[in-house]
C-alpha cells in the first residue's frame, strides 16, 4: 500500500521537475522496465532538464520496455553512469516524438549515441556516409538516415552543436543519402548505369549547406554521354537512373519516407526533361532563364554522381550567376521579387509563419541573396551559398551595416532554430509556430527558456521578427547613406561604383543623381541630417516599390528643401507613423500631386492626420472660400485665395486617392474601388463648385458690393452636374439670371453678362495653380448664343427649339453656385426635358442612336486604339452613361430612382427597377468604374488629362501601379482593360442599340 505522504512528496517532486502530468509520470516510473533506476535521483533530474519530460519520460519506458533482458540492463547502466549519454538520449526524446518512436523500433539505435569522441562531436561527409554504407534497400536507408539523424539531434539538443552547424550536419546527410540512393539505383540498373553520366546539383537549402530536419531536397541532374556511346540513350539511361534515385528517397515504406527529392528548379520546370547535358542547360540559361532561376543557382553545389561532370556544371554556370545583375530585365525583375508573397497563406496562418510571414527567414534570405546578386560580380568573397555566411561577408566588404547585419545574424539564427525544433519534434516539414500551449512549452524549454517558457518564447521571437521586418528593407539604403555621409572613418563602405550598382538594382535609372540627392540630405552632423538618416533607408525602400523611384526621391528633396527649416516636418515624418509613408506614396506616384504639394508645401501636415486625407463637405469647402474672399483687397486677390484653397484641398484629394489605391504597410489598397470613383469625383467637384461661388463673390463684390442687380445661379452640367468629375475635367456650365424687382432687363443682362465674362477672366488667370476651365458650350444655341439667358428664355428655347440631345445633356443638371432658389426653379423647367412623360417615343430613341453611332465614328481622335480609349472607345465611358441616360429618359417618368444626375446611382435604379439583368449592370459598372480610375491614373501621373493610356513605360507602369498591377504586368493591365469593356460592349449593344 502506497503511503499518501509519499505520494504527495513524489507528485510535488515530478511537479517541480517540470512534468505536466505528474500522476502519469509516477505509473511510468513505477513500469518494471525502470525498477533498477526509478529511485535515481539523477535520472529524475536528467528528464526535467529536457524540453518535456513527460515526452522523455515516455520515450524512455518504450525503448527500455523493447530491450532483450541483458541489453536493458546495459543501458540502465549506461544511461545512469554515462553523463553524455543520458543527457543525448533524454535530450532527443523530449524534443522529438518521431525519433522516440524510430527507437522504439529499433531499440538498439541509442547505441548510436555512446561514443563520444572528437569526429562523433563534428561528423562531415565521410562519417555520415560511413554510416549509411551497409544500407542496400530503400528500407533499409531510411533506418540508417534515423539513426544519423539521432545523433544529429543528440548534439543539436544538448548544445554541442549550433543552429549553423546542425544545418551544415543535415545538408551533409543529405548529400550522402542522395550518394547512397544513387548507388542503390545504379546496383539495380548496371546497365543504365554504364551508358551515362549523372551528376546530382543540390539547390536550396542543401546545396547552401543549411538544411532544416524536414525540407523538400532541391535538385538539378545533369547528364552526358561516356564515350563511344549514343547521347540520346545516355540521357533516357540517365532519366530513368535519376527517377529511381528521387523515388527510393520520396516514396513511404514501412519505415516511411526521407523526403521528397524535388527536381522542379530544373530548367522549364516540370514541364522540362528531368536530365538534361550541359550544353543544354548552358543554352537554357543564357537565352530563357529568368532572375530567380539565377538567384537560385546561387546555391548550386554538386553533391552526388559524376563528380567531373558535376564540377563542369558549376564552373559554366558560376559566371552566369553573377553576370545576372547585368541582364536586360534585372530590375523589374528584383521589384517583383522583392514584394513578398504573402497572399497564398492563409489569413490565419500569417502570424504564425516563421518562413514567409512578415519578419521571417524568407526577408532575410531574399536580402542577403539579393546584395550578392548586385555586388557579386565585382566581389568573388560573396560568392557563398550559405546565407550567415554571406551575410558575413556582406559585412566585412561594407554593403550591410555591421550592426545591422549582427542584428540580423542573431534574429536568424534564432528563428532557424526555432524552426529546427518545430520540425524535429514530429518530423513534418512545417514553419508554422504552434498553438497548442504544451507545444509552445516545449518549443520554448528547448529553446533553453525555462523560467516562463510560453511567454519568454514569444517575446523573443516577436523581438527577433521585428528586427527582420525592421532591417531586412534597410540593409539595401543605410549603407548608401553612409557612403555618402562618410560619418565613421576607418568602417569600410560602399564605393561609389558599388553604390551606383545598388541603385540601378532597386530601381533607380539615374544612381548618380539619386547619389546626389541623398549626399544633400544626408551630409552633415546638423540634427536636420541626422533625422534624413534616420528616414532615407525607409523612405528609399518605399520609393523603389514605385514606377519611378528616382522621382519620388527627386521631389522629396525638393520638399526637404522647402520645409526642411521649420521644427514640425522632420518632426512629423519621425514621429508620424503614417505620414513619411504616405509622403513617399505620394511623391512617387506621379507628376499632379507632387506639383499640388510643391506649390503648397505645408500641406505635407495633412498626411499625419488620420482624418487628413478624407474630403471635405461642399458647405465646409465654400463657407472657407467665401470666408477668404470676403478678406481679400480685392478681386484678383480674392480669386487667388480661393485657389489657393482648390489647390491644398485637390491635394488632399489626390493624396487619399492615391494612398488608398496603392495602400500602405498598415492599410491594405481600398477593395472597393467604386467608392474610391466616387469619392473623388464628389471631392473634385464640390472643390468646383466652391471655387466657382468664390470667384462669383469675387466678381460681384468688386463693382456692385454686395447684391447683383439680378438674381443669378450656375448650374453644373455634365460630369460637374454629375459629380463625377475628374482631375483633369473641365467645368461644363449653364448660366441663368432673373432681374430683381424694378430692375431693367437690359441692365440686368449687362450685369449677368459681365459677371460671367469678370468669372472666367478671374479663374483664367496667369497663375502657378491649377487652372479651372468654364465650358458654356452646352448652352442653348451653343456657342453662338448668349452666355445667360433667364428663365423665360431658357424656357422659351427649350420650348420651341430644344432637340432630344440637348434634353439628354440635361439629365445631369444640378445648381451647384448662386442662387439656389433661382437655381432650384431652373430645374423644375427642365425636368419635364429630361424626364418626359411616358418616356421618349420610337422617333426620339432612333435619332439618340443615330448620334451616338456617328459621334463614334467622328469624335474618336485620329490614330486612337478604340479597344483602349477610356471616353469613346468601345466599352468605355460614352458607351455606359448613354446606356444609363436612354434608360433615364425612356422610363425615369414612372420611376423616381433614375431621376439622378450621378451613372452609378441611376444604373443601380435601373437595376432595382428591373430594367437591366444583375449580370449585366454589374458589368457596365465594372468598365465604367475602371475607366474613370484609368482617366484619374492619367492625369496623376502625367500631370495632364488624357483619355487613353501612356505609351512611355514608365508612366504606363505607373498607371498599372495606381490600378493594383506589379511591376512588369502592364500587358495583364492592358488585356484586363480590354477584357471588361469589350464584355461591356456587348451589353451596350443590346440595352442601347437593341441589338
Amino acid at each position: 500500500m502506497t503511503v499518501p505522504g509519499r505520494r504527495s512528496s513524489t507528485f510535488i517532486r515530478l511537479l517541480r521537475s517540470g512534468f505536466t502530468d505528474p500522476s502519469g509520470a509516477a505509473r511510468l516510473l513505477d513500469a518494471d522496465a525502470l525498477s533498477a533506476v526509478r529511485a535515481d535521483p539523477v535520472l529524475l533530474d536528467a528528464l526535467g532538464a529536457t524540453a518535456d519530460p513527460d515526452l522523455a519520460l515516455l520515450g524512455l519506458v518504450r525503448l527500455a520496455e523493447a530491450q532483450r533482458p541483458e541489453e536493458l540492463r546495459v543501458l540502465l547502466d549506461t544511461l545512469v553512469s554515462a553523463k553524455p549519454l543520458r543527457d543525448r538520449l533524454l535530450g532527443v526524446l523530449g524534443a522529438s516524438e518521431a525519433l522516440g518512436d524510430h527507437l522504439a523500433r529499433h531499440p538498439q539505435d541509442w547505441q548510436a549515441l555512446v561514443t563520444y569522441e572528437a569526429a562523433d562531436l563534428h561528423p562531415g561527409l565521410a562519417e555520415f556516409e560511413r554510416g549509411l554504407a551497409d544500407a542496400h534497400d530503400p528500407v533499409h536507408l531510411r533506418v540508417s538516415y534515423r539513426r544519423c539523424l539521432l545523433s544529429i539531434a543528440a548534439r543539436d539538443v544538448c548544445g554541442t552543436t549550433d543552429v549553423q552547424q546542425v544545418a551544415a550536419e543535415l545538408a551533409d546527410l543529405a548529400t550522402a543519402t542522395l550518394r547512397a540512393a544513387l548507388r542503390i539505383a545504379s546496383a539495380a540498373a548496371p546497365e543504365d548505369a554504364a551508358r551515362c553520366r549523372l551528376a546530382v546539383i543540390a539547390m536550396g537549402k542543401c546545396g547552401g549547406n543549411e538544411l532544416n530536419y524536414v525540407s523538400d531536397v532541391d535538385v538539378i541532374f545533369v547528364g552526358d554521354s561516356p564515350d563511344g556511346e549514343d547521347e540520346g540513350r545516355a540521357l533516357q539511361a540517365a532519366t530513368r537512373l535519376a527517377s529511381h534515385l528521387m523515388r527510393i528517397c520520396s516514396e513511404t515504406t514501412v519505415e516511411g519516407a526521407i523526403w521528397p527529392v524535388d527536381a522542379n528548379l530544373r530548367p522549364e520546370g516540370r514541364n522540362g526533361p528531368l536530365v538534361r547535358t550541359l550544353a543544354s542547360h548552358l543554352a537554357y540559361y543564357q537565352r530563357w532563364a529568368k532572375t530567380w532561376e539565377f538567384q537560385a543557382l546561387l546555391k548550386a553545389r554538386a553533391v552526388a554522381g559524376d563528380e567531373t561532370l558535376g564540377a563542369e556544371y558549376i564552373d559554366a554556370i558560376s559566371p552566369l550567376v553573377w553576370q545576372a545583375a547585368e541582364r536586360e530585365n534585372f530590375v523589374p525583375d528584383v521589384q517583383k521579387m522583392r514584394r513578398r508573397v504573402v497572399d497564398n497563406i492563409p489569413a490565419a496562418q500569417v502570424d504564425r509563419e516563421l518562413k514567409l510571414g512578415p519578419g521571417g527567414l524568407r526577408d532575410v534570405e531574399f536580402a542577403v541573396q539579393l546584395l550578392q546578386l548586385v555586388h557579386g560580380r565585382t566581389d568573388a568573397t560573396l560568392h557563398s551559398g550559405t546565407t550567415l555566411d554571406a551575410l558575413h561577408a556582406l559585412a566585412a566588404g561594407g554593403y550591410v551595416g555591421r550592426a545591422d547585419a549582427a542584428q540580423l545574424h542573431d534574429a536568424y539564427r534564432f528563428l532557424r532554430a526555432m524552426e529546427h525544433r518545430i520540425q524535429l519534434y514530429r518530423l513534418r516539414r512545417t514553419h508554422l509556430v504552434p498553438e497548442d500551449e504544451n507545444d509552445l512549452r516545449r518549443l520554448g524549454r528547448s529553446m533553453g527558456l525555462r523560467t516562463e517558457p510560453v511567454a519568454e518564447l514569444n517575446k523573443a521571437w516577436r523581438r527577433h521578427a521585428s528586427v527582420v521586418r525592421r532591417l531586412h528593407e534597410k540593409i539595401f539604403y543605410r549603407p548608401l547613406l553612409d557612403a555618402v555621409a562618410q560619418l565613421a572613418p576607418g568602417e569600410a563602405r560602399l564605393s561609389p561604383r558599388a553604390a551606383g550598382q545598388r541603385l540601378e538594382a532597386l530601381g533607380y535609372a539615374d544612381p548618380a543623381a539619386a547619389l546626389r540627392h541623398l549626399e544633400a540630405l544626408a551630409s552633415g552632423v546638423s540634427r536636420k541630417a541626422a533625422i534624413q538618416r534616420t528616414l532615407l533607408p525607409v523612405m528609399l525602400g518605399w520609393f523603389a516599390d514605385s514606377a519611378d523611384p528616382d522621382a519620388g526621391l527627386l521631389n522629396f528633396r525638393k520638399v526637404s528643401d522647402a520645409l526642411g527649416k521649420t521644427p514640425w516636418y522632420l518632426r512629423l515624418l519621425r514621429d508620424e507613423g503614417a505620414a513619411a509613408e504616405n509622403l513617399a506614396r505620394v511623391l512617387s506616384a506621379g507628376r499632379l500631386a507632387p506639383d499640388l504639394l510643391m506649390r503648397a508645401p505645408e500641406a505635407v501636415a495633412l498626411l499625419g492626420d488620420p482624418e487628413g486625407l478624407q474630403p471635405r463637405t461642399h458647405e465646409a469647402l465654400e463657407q472657407e472660400v467665401l470666408a477668404a474672399v470676403n478678406r481679400a483687397e480685392n478681386a484678383e486677390a480674392a480669386v487667388a485665395a480661393a485657389r489657393g484653397v482648390r489647390r491644398r484641398e485637390l491635394f488632399r484629394t489626390t493624396a487619399g486617392d492615391i494612398i488608398g489605391s496603392y495602400g500602405t504597410e498598415d492599410n491594405p489598397a481600398e477593395e472597393d474601388h467604386g467608392a474610391l470613383v466616387d469619392r473623388v469625383g464628389s471631392a473634385v467637384s464640390d472643390l468646383t463648385a466652391a471655387t466657382i461661388a468664390g470667384a462669383l463673390r469675387a466678381a460681384v463684390r468688386e463693382q456692385w458690393g454686395d447684391t447683383l442687380p439680378t438674381r443669378f445661379a450656375v448650374i453644373g452640367v455634365g460630369r460637374f452636374g454629375g459629380h463625377e468629375l475628374a482631375y483633369g475635367s473641365d467645368a461644363d456650365v449653364l448660366f441663368v439670371h432673373e432681374p430683381r424687382e424694378g430692375v431693367d432687363e437690359q441692365d440686368a443682362a449687362k450685369a449677368a453678362q459681365a459677371v460671367v465674362s469678370e468669372m472666367r477672366r478671374l479663374l483664367q488667370l496667369p497663375s502657378a495653380d491649377p487652372p479651372l476651365l468654364i465650358d458654356a458650350d452646352l448652352r442653348p444655341e451653343g456657342r453662338s448664343g448668349p452666355l445667360v439667358r433667364t428663365l423665360p428664355s431658357y424656357a422659351a428655347y427649350y420650348r420651341r427649339w430644344s432637340l432630344t440631345w440637348e434634353s439628354q445633356a440635361l439629365l445631369r443638371a444640378a445648381t451647384v453656385a448662386g442662387d439656389q432658389e433661382l437655381g432650384s426653379r431652373f430645374i423644375d423647367l427642365i425636368d419635364p426635358l429630361r424626364y418626359p412623360v411616358e418616356g421618349l417615343g420610337d422617333d426620339a430613341v432612333r435619332e439618340i442612336r443615330r448620334l451616338k453611332a456617328r459621334m463614334e465614328s467622328e469624335r474618336l481622335p485620329r490614330g486612337a486604339d478604340p479597344t483602349l480609349h477610356t471616353k469613346l472607345g468601345r466599352g468605355g465611358l460614352s458607351d455606359v452613361e448613354w446606356t444609363v441616360q436612354l434608360m433615364q429618359m425612356r422610363h425615369a417618368w414612372a420611376e423616381p430612382g433614375l431621376r439622378t444626375t450621378r451613372t452609378r446611382e441611376a444604373l443601380a435604379a435601373s437595376h432595382a427597377a428591373g430594367l437591366i439583368p444583375t449580370e449585366e449592370a454589374q458589368i457596365l459598372d465594372e468598365a465604367w468604374v475602371l475607366a474613370t480610375r484609368v482617366r484619374n491614373a492619367v492625369m496623376l501621373v502625367r500631370g495632364r488629362a488624357g483619355d487613353t493610356f501612356p505609351s512611355e513605360a514608365r508612366e504606363l507602369a505607373a498607371v498599372g501601379r495606381y490600378l493594383g498591377y506589379a511591376e512588369g504586368t502592364a500587358g495583364d493591365m492592358l488585356e484586363d482593360y480590354r477584357r471588361i469593356t469589350r464584355r461591356a460592349r456587348a451589353v451596350v449593344d443590346e440595352l442601347f442599340y437593341g441589338s
